[in-house]
């Protein structure tokens, strides 16, 4: 018996051993864009060229509340086609209210398409009624990209990071948020998280609208073969029921009827920028268009990210943009107030190698975390999506960014980040923070503190994957 039991533990030892080599020793070698490929990358290519028609307008959509009108309008409007891609759905009421509305569409016979992270959609969405009636819908599909297969560990963190809802051929919206109360409405007694999204109207043709440009790379993705769909076979019974109480709950829904030509201002041109789609090891696309658009600045680079986790590459594209232009800011989460505690405790070992770049860092003290992915670039650039400036941003997820030219909308941008910026304390290059009318440094739970201290140290053999 006892050694049956020895048998057992070391048949399970190994499988805990190949599981973690499995996954996580096929990120270790951090890949680098081919000088192919970067010859492809030229910031001219993001301004508009003498002569090229100007199709979409944009907004930036700053608040919760507004994120959820937003959807709402846009699913109401929609007469053939909603696309859905997301990282992370989970219940909720905000979720009610966008399944309800999803559902109402469906019923008038909108064809509705909702692909999401294999990992999150298994553990957020698994044997949830919602996910089931919407996704046993005759004109609802809701796939998952790349469901981890635990005799595969390599397939474990390959993650769709991707965030946006895109409306027949005429309504964009992409961020960062995340598809959950956290990040989408007004829900009194939760916590919130602050995030941020660009939305585009096509005004005129397809041609050379950031909304065709996503429609294609969803259609890419959508196709793979790790794509696969879910939650279409479920009992006609339980189906009606749930579908009846969605298209009830639709009925009670407030949606404002958004005038679209108001509320957006003109762009000059709008350029979707991604990671490679396959679920492995990346070369850093979305890294290295954004290091070549700061390069190619003439004044200041604004970049507002959660969490700063860089590898040696982006340790020195940053130094040679700090050379370049000297007027580069980082905005981010302080330690207390962030939410992610591997970020976090990866930030307080590595803060002062940031530092040591030269770029100014700001950390924001709010009392909410803020999960927003932007860039004002000179006066006339605005970038927004679903990129963090990290290693699994980086090199490891899917990640969509839109680059976007016009005055105005950089214009926007650059106010909000300013109200973040405003709430933010200074850290000088010593690691002190500089004193600021009105802004006090927000102390860190002594549990967190420790734990972050803790992770501090172990975080560093695996940040890679942070």
């Amino acid at each position: 018996m006892k050694k049956k039991r020895r048998i057992v533990l070391a048949v399970f030892l190994a499988y805990i051993l190949y599981v973690i080599v499995g996954m996580l020793a096929p990120f270790i070698h951090q890949k680098s864009v081919s000088d192919a490929g970067k010859e492809q990358i030229r910031a001219e290519d993001f301004y508009q060229n003498p002569g090229e028609k100007e199709t979409d307008r944009a907004k930036i959509v700053e608040g919760n509340q507004e994120a959820l009108d937003v959807r709402l309008d846009m699913i109401r409007k929609a007469e053939k086609e909603i696309i859905i891609s997301t990282f992370d759905i989970r219940e909720g009421e905000s979720t009610d209210d966008i399944f309800a509305a999803l559902t109402a569409a469906a019923q008038r016979g909108v064809k509705v398409k909702i692909l999401v992270d294999g990992l999150y959609g298994t553990v957020h969405m698994s044997g949830k009624e919602i996910f089931q009636a919407a996704g046993s819908h005759p004109n609802i599909e809701i796939r998952f990209y790349n469901t981890p297969n635990p005799l595969k560990p390599w397939t474990i963190h390959g993650c769709l990071h991707d965030k946006y809802l895109v409306t027949d051929d005429r309504y964009l919206l992409m961020g960062g948020r995340n598809m959950f109360d956290y990040f989408i409405g007004t829900h009194k007694g939760k916590s919130v998280g602050l995030d941020r999204e660009i939305l585009v109207v096509n005004t005129g043709g397809l041609k050379n609208s950031a909304v065709r440009q996503v429609k294609e790379y969803f259609k890419e993705v959508w196709n793979l073969d790790v794509c696969k769909t879910k939650f279409n076979r479920w009992s006609e019974k339980k189906r009606s029921k749930e579908i009846s109480r969605l298209l009830k709950h639709n009925k009670e829904l407030k949606v404002p009827d958004l005038d679209y030509e108001t509320i957006t201002v003109p762009v000059k041109k709008a350029t979707l920028v991604t990671n490679p789609t396959h679920i492995y090891g990346k070369e850093p696309y979305v890294w290295e268009t954004m290091k070549q658009l700061m390069l190619d600045a003439d004044e200041r680079v604004l970049i507002h990210t959660p969490y700063a986790v860089f590898s040696d590459e982006m340790y020195e594209g940053m130094k040679e943009v700090k050379r370049k232009v000297p007027d580069t800011t980082i905005i981010l989460n302080s330690i207390a107030s962030g939410d992610n505690i591997c970020a976090s405790a990866d930030y307080r070992r590595n803060r002062q190698n940031i530092l040591d770049t030269g770029v100014q860092i700001c950390e924001y003290m709010g009392r909410h975390s803020t999960h927003g992915k932007s860039m004002v670039i000179d006066d006339d650039l605005a970038v927004v999506g679903s990129y963090n400036f990290d290693c699994r941003s980086t090199y490891v997820d899917t990640e969509t960014m839109l680059v976007v030219q016009g005055k105005e909308i950089a214009d926007q941008l650059a106010q909000n980040l300013q109200t973040l910026q405003d709430g933010s304390l200074t850290v000088d290059k010593n690691g002190k923070y500089m004193e600021k009318k009105g802004v006090k440094e927000r102390k860190i739970d002594s549990g967190k503190n420790r734990l972050i201290t803790v992770l501090s140290y172990i975080i560093q053999y695996v940040r890679y994957m942070v």
